[in-house]
């Protein structure tokens, strides 16, 4: 036998019974429940850029658990149930594909001899998107409040970043290719020196540090985003990279009878970049 949805929200309504469930989830709101929902994605994220997809399923269900959690409490509060959330759901993903759905119905079919061109799909979604800004009182009926209105403020700086570049870059408030991008990272690593350099001689400058340090990172967003290059992705994989290194830094030492902060920095410089070679070497 195999358990379903229908058990799924019956385990959660169990656990939030407030004379027989369980004392920490009875406890939990909307807002303290945020944090564990943003580390469930993460390990989803993680779990399939390790490619580890035996573990996938069990992952993919913490982060549906999350959703299920988010329901329960919206239906003891009589704001929304999971039939609620799944309704909208498919409504709106109808609403966003005419060129699946022409009739906005799961029934509806387009004609396989008729597809729209990729450019009149993304022209498409984004009409859809402003009516949907402005049904939600994000526009007036002269104009916009912001072309960027709907990209939330608590997404992490990277891929908000990325995000801002990417509906900028719609209305044509772009760079015209790379090579301006990569001139600009140099300018900013130039006015990162200058800034860090007045810093030194009056700490109150330290707030043009951190000023020239995030417009130097937005700038390596902008190249990522011209390199189809996926920033947080990116940095993500770095850090595991970096991970390894340092694991295999600390292997050598142990193996060796030997204690990190007894070594000099260029002691572990030189095991680092022995890892390095081996980790190019051919076959590996």
């Amino acid at each position: 036998m195999s358990y379903t949805i229908d058990d799924l929200k019956t385990l959660m309504a169990r656990l939030r019974d407030p004379q027989t469930g369980c004392p920490w989830d009875t406890k939990q709101t909307f807002r303290t429940i945020v944090p564990h929902t943003l580390e469930e994605a993460h390990e989803v994220a993680d779990t399939i850029e390790r490619e580890d997809y035996g573990h996938l399923k069990e992952e993919l269900g913490d982060l549906l658990f999350q959703v299920i959690f988010y329901a329960q409490m919206g239906q003891e509060q009589e704001l929304f149930g999971f039939d609620d959330i799944v309704d909208t759901l498919v409504r709106k993903l109808l609403r966003r594909h005419p060129h699946v759905f022409p009739e906005g119905t799961l029934e509806s079919r387009v004609d396989p001899d008729n597809r729209p061109t990729d450019e009149w799909i993304a022209a498409s979604w984004e009409r859809i998107k402003a009516e949907e800004r402005a049904g939600k009182g994000e526009t007036t009926d002269q104009e916009p409040a912001s072309r960027l209105a709907d990209i939330p403020a608590s997404l992490p700086a990277l891929t908000r970043a990325d995000k801002l570049q990417r509906r900028a870059a719609r209305y044509g408030f772009d760079w015209p290719d790379i090579g301006p991008v990569f001139d600009k990272l140099e300018e900013e690593i130039g006015e990162l020196r200058e800034a860090w350099a007045n810093a030194q001689q009056d700490p109150a400058a330290r707030d043009e540090v951190e000023d020239e340090l995030g417009d130097l990172m937005f700038v390596c967003v902008n190249l990522a985003r011209f390199m189809k290059v996926n920033p947080d992705q990116a940095l993500r994989r770095t850090n595991r990279k970096f991970e390894a290194r340092f694991r295999a830094i600390e292997q050598v030492l142990e193996e060796e009878g030997r204690v990190m902060e007894d070594e000099s920095l260029e002691v572990l410089d030189a095991i680092w970049n022995s890892v390095k070679g081996v980790e190019r070497s051919p076959g590996k």
